[in-house]
This record gives C-alpha cells, sequence and structure tokens, in this order.
C-alpha cells in the first residue's frame, strides 16, 4: 500500500506545467463542482442525509430520461431546443387523459379510468412525430440544429396552448389526477422510487443501444465524421433520424413522469428543461465536436448538476444568483471541451 501511495506522489511531483495545464483542462470542470458541492455541505453539514439522497435521486430521473435523449444529438454534433416544450407537450397530454373521475375541472368529462399506460403511447408518439421531423429537416436540408429546433421549439409551443386552452374548464393547469398514475409513477413499492426504477431501465436501454447494435455504431460513425461515415455505407439520413426518434420518445416518457412527479401540468411545463440536460450532457463529458460521449459520462453529469441545483435551494441561494452559477458551468464546460478538442487537432 505504501509503495502504491509512494508512486503516486512521485507521478504528482514529476507532473510539468503542461501535465498540469492538460489535467485542468480535462477535469477542470469536475474540479469546479466538487468544490461547490463542497462548500455546500459546509454550509448546511445536513445536507449529507438520507433523505436529502433519495430526493436527488428522484429528481435526477427526469432529468437523466431527457439526459439521454438529447445526448444521441449532441453526439451528431447537434443540440435540441425544443426537448422543453415536448416534455411539456407530453405532460398536458398525459395529465389532461388521466385525471380523477370526480375532480371538478376535467378536461375531457367523458373520460373515467382509461388505461393509464395508452396517455404514455399518445405522449411518445406525439414527441417522436416532432423529433422525426426535426432530424428530417437537419439531415435532409442541411439545417443547423440549432435553428431547426428553435423553429420547432416556437411551433410546439403553439400547439401546445391551442391544445391547453382547448379543454372544458379553459386554460388552467391540470391537476387532479387519477391516484392509479401518481402510485405509478412516484410510487415506491420495493424502498426504491419507481421514477429511479424507471430511469435505471432507461440507462441500460440507451447503453445497450449506444453499444452493441449497429445504430449506436452508426450514431458515433456520423457525429465523429458525417462525410467519412456516408462514404462507408452509412445512411446519415436514417441514422439522424433515427436518433431524434429515440431523444422524441424519451421526451415523451420524461413528460409523462413530470406531470405526475410534480401534481399538474401547463403549457409552461418544461419550460427551461432543455439547458439542463445539455448542460449535464456537456458536464458528462458528452462533445459537442461529435462522434464522442457515454451514458456514464450522461449519469454522472446529471447527477452532478442535480446535487448542485438541489444544494444551493437548499442552503438558501437565490434562485437568479442559481442562474448565473448554472451559466457559468456551462460556459465553463463547453470552453474546456473545446479546448480538449482543439489540442486533439
Amino acid at each position: 500500500m505504501s509503495g502504491i501511495v509512494s508512486s503516486g506522489i512521485k507521478r504528482v511531483r514529476g507532473m510539468n506545467s503542461r501535465d498540469w495545464k492538460d489535467l485542468l483542462i480535462s477535469n477542470g470542470i469536475y474540479f469546479v463542482i466538487f468544490a461547490i458541492i463542497i462548500l455546500i455541505i459546509v454550509r448546511e453539514p445536513s445536507f449529507l442525509s438520507l433523505n436529502v439522497f433519495k430526493n436527488i435521486l428522484t429528481q435526477s430521473a427526469v432529468r437523466l430520461i431527457l439526459a439521454l435523449g438529447v445526448a444521441g444529438i449532441i453526439v451528431l454534433q447537434g443540440t435540441d431546443l425544443s426537448l422543453g416544450r415536448m416534455v411539456g407537450f407530453a405532460a398536458v397530454i398525459s395529465a389532461s387523459l388521466l385525471q380523477r373521475a370526480d375532480y371538478a375541472a376535467l378536461f375531457y368529462p367523458g373520460i373515467q379510468n382509461m388505461p393509464i399506460l395508452l396517455p404514455l403511447l399518445a405522449a411518445i408518439i406525439v414527441c417522436v412525430i416532432f423529433s422525426a421531423i426535426n432530424g428530417y429537416v437537419v439531415a435532409k436540408f442541411q439545417i443547423h440544429p440549432f435553428l431547426a429546433t428553435l423553429g420547432m421549439m416556437i411551433a410546439i409551443y403553439g400547439v401546445l396552448s391551442i391544445y391547453f386552452a382547448s379543454g372544458a374548464p379553459g386554460p388552467q393547469p391540470i391537476g387532479g389526477h387519477d391516484p392509479r398514475y401518481t402510485d405509478f409513477v412516484i410510487g415506491s413499492p420495493f424502498g426504491v422510487p419507481n421514477l429511479v426504477l424507471f430511469a435505471i431501465i432507461v440507462s441500460l436501454l440507451t447503453w445497450f443501444l449506444w453499444n452493441k447494435t449497429t445504430f449506436g455504431k452508426n450514431m458515433y460513425a456520423v457525429g465523429g465524421n458525417p462525410e467519412a461515415a456516408k462514404i462507408s455505407g452509412v445512411n446519415v439520413l436514417v441514422t439522424t433520424v433515427l436518433v431524434f426518434v429515440l431523444a422524441g420518445a424519451y421526451y415523451g416518457i420524461g413528460g409523462y413522469l413530470e406531470a405526475a412527479r410534480i401534481g399538474s401540468a401547463n403549457n409552461s411545463t418544461g419550460f427551461g428543461y432543455e439547458l439542463d440536460a445539455i448542460a449535464a450532457c456537456v458536464v458528462g463529458g458528452v462533445s459537442f465536436s461529435g462522434g464522442i460521449g457515454k451514458v456514464s459520462g450522461v449519469i454522472a453529469g446529471v447527477f452532478m448538476f442535480t446535487i448542485i441545483s438541489y444544494g444551493m435551494t437548499f442552503v438558501g441561494m437565490d434562485q437568479n444568483f442559481q442562474y448565473i452559477l448554472k451559466g457559468v458551468i456551462i460556459v465553463a464546460a463547453v470552453a474546456l471541451d473545446n479546448q480538449k478538442y482543439l489540442k486533439k487537432t
């Protein structure tokens, strides 16, 4: 043991300025995040409790599913600004179809005891359609994903607002969920919150698709070098659309879960969710340079970002300062990622 320690000390002592610079570029954002977490713990030692850990896991669950969706798009050198609006649409669809029959403000007065998985299917289908359009426009017309998904974000909000206002009670938050729905989403019959179990299932599925299928290999190939992938026989259009379709399916699942988690839904549900998801991916090592990203990195990024968000609220930090700090972390993560890319080239 002493030999290992002494070897490590010698290695640290033998590092020159370039080695230290490389270390900071590769892991600088993690140092900053860990420093913030330590400050939170010093400020509020009760932050280190089982109850807080459980809350962080629960809050991380939906964020992880959304982050895994957009992570694939980032691997393709893209992004998705319409994520939050799709999540909101999925949440409103789910909430409007799964209200208690005795609730005073029913969105659909004639609907009673609908199977709880049918709205999930509807939410997924709607989000997949929107996301497939995004993927097709990006791949077919060579429109930058930022612009394509920005336009889709605005369009979805318009369609969502029309749907939200079409309910019997008018445009008001949709609550009064069917107990079967809430128990299915936020229950914990085995001691582990169902939300966490759903996130684990989606994570395992994503890992398998990314690492053990032709789809995953094609995704990394297109993200690394689209032209080379095309020459190698990869259908760039189909691969891009499939990546967006998978993301849309995850957005639909996330919206369905989120409506039950927060207890209601309206046309502003999901606002800003795309920023947290993208930030978690970047912090977790999914590179905007394309072709780089791991499921384990996304999980780590989401978990760390949730700890920071929850911790800042836990210590009573002003919401405006939280936005500032999150923005700085995002910019720093992207800047360090660019430095790593430039160093490799």
